[in-house]
């Protein structure tokens, strides 16, 4: 496809970013990268060994020649927290980018709204690019896109749980509404036809992990999770049939001898 994703002057060809946790081992991880196609790979920045380098560590399976890495806050539950996590990132020279996350509660997983538009006021002006993990919640978005946010990443569904996108409609408001920076699906997918319906509702790319880490086989599903992204995003570029109540034959009958 020739359209490709814009952040912050930065383009990338695949609207599928993908993950770095959950999987049997780095090398499975490797192949998933690259079966995906993707070149946008988030690292959580507490994962990353930065104090023994000699020690193996999964950037050592991560081609920066072929993917450009995007270290998140994981784990953080203030906005100190990922201040600091985020600076950590940046001064160990993974990237001035960072998506951020500020959970607001444990067994969910759901953004803590208040210190993630605190953290991303915070590190906007000191440089950093932000791409803000949060709720699918219209007025918290439009909050961080005056913040400085370089995209939004509204979720699906909670984190890790494969439930798909749960609320169509709440994803087709924000989209409706935010057109200045690029809007980004994370959380929840399950599988391919989930990647597929957040496309069609006209994001601009996905977000997603678990769903190939923990696959049966992890390396068909990042396949399949690709042609899922490109599937989507022409259906929506093509514009979809409207629906109606009632059947409307696909061989008209004007014309037909009778």
């Amino acid at each position: 496809m020739s359209d490709r994703i814009v952040i912050a002057g930065r383009e990338f060809r695949s609207r599928l970013f993908v993950g770095t946790g959950k999987y049997r081992g780095n090398q499975e991880m490797a192949r998933c990268h690259e079966a995906s196609g993707a070149e946008v790979v988030t690292v959580a920045v507490r994962r990353v060994n930065l104090n023994d380098r000699g020690k193996e560590s999964l950037l050592d399976y991560l081609d920066r020649s072929k993917y450009f890495l995007l270290p998140n806050t994981a784990a953080c539950y203030t906005a100190d927290e990922a201040i600091r996590t985020a600076r950590l990132g940046r001064e160990a020279g993974l990237s001035d980018w960072v998506k951020l996350e500020v959970i607001g509660d444990e067994r969910t997983l759901f953004p803590d709204n208040a210190g993630l538009l605190e953290a991303t006021r915070v590190l906007v002006k000191e440089g950093f690019t932000v791409l803000p993990y949060t709720n699918d919640d219209l007025i918290n978005a439009r909050r961080l896109v005056d913040a400085g946010a370089a995209a939004v990443m509204p979720l699906g569904a909670p984190i890790g749980s494969g439930l798909g996108i749960q609320n169509l409609n709440n994803l087709r408001i924000i989209r409706e509404r935010i057109t200045e920076v690029p809007l980004i699906v994370d959380a929840g997918v399950g599988t391919a036809s989930d990647v597929a319906v957040a496309m069609e509702l006209g994001y601009d790319g996905v977000l997603l992990n678990t769903a190939i880490a923990a696959a049966d086989d992890s390396v068909r599903m990042a396949e399949a999770m690709k042609h899922a992204c490109l599937a989507g995003r022409l259906a929506y570029l093509a514009g979809r049939m409207p629906k109606k109540m009632y059947a409307t034959a696909s061989s008209p009958m004007e014309g037909v001898v009778r």
